[in-house]
């Protein structure tokens, strides 16, 4: 069983920066591709960022660019740094790690952009 926790989100200025931070708990010694998806109510789960073991990352089309996703492995912990925000980012961010075969989800966290 793998718990995520989550930090870093806020109310932020268009233009402005923050920076996500989930760290695991349990699970196997070094999770499989970990990342950050966002939900907005009434709509789909959408794709963030995710990042494999070795560093591979894979971004959603929005925040190319402006988002970078990074790993610690001996802590089992993903950041998100996020910049040149815009209110369209406003959401729930949600960790997200895959571990053994089975999908995680963490509790998410409160990211607001204001214009």
């Amino acid at each position: 069983q793998v718990r995520l926790v989550e930090s870093g989100g806020g109310l932020v200025q268009a233009g402005g920066s923050l920076r996500l931070s989930c760290a695991a708990f349990g699970g196997t010694s070094t999770l499989s591709t970990m990342g950050w998806f966002r939900q907005v109510p009434d709509e789909q789960r959408e794709l963030v960022a995710i990042i494999t073991p070795d560093g591979t990352k894979t971004y959603g089309d929005s925040v190319t660019g402006r988002f970078t996703i990074s790993r610690d492995n001996a802590k089992n912990t993903v950041y998100l740094q996020m910049d040149s925000l815009k209110p369209e980012d406003s959401a729930v961010y949600l960790c997200h790690a895959l571990d053994s075969g089975l999908y995680y989800w963490g509790r998410g966290t409160h990211v607001t952009v204001s214009s």
